[in-house]
């Protein structure tokens, strides 16, 4: 999955709550950039910072072996 593909869902999920970036960021314990960049495809974020996003959205994070 692509940094750009993992931006697009976390802005379609949080749109979906009503979220706004800022708020997301507060909940998440991250910083608005950080939120702005990964929602862009700008950044490569840390597993830890994902889990905090998705965490917040009601999401999880899953590694599958490829076939």
């Amino acid at each position: 999955m692509l940094v750009s593909e993992i931006g697009e869902i976390i802005r379609k999920r949080r749109k979906e709550l009503g979220i706004t970036q800022p708020h997301l960021a507060e909940i998440a314990e991250i910083s608005p950039n950080t939120l702005y960049k990964i929602e862009r495809g700008q950044t490569n974020p840390s597993l830890l910072v994902l889990q905090k996003i998705t965490d917040v959205l009601g999401m999880e994070i899953q590694l599958t072996i490829k076939k």
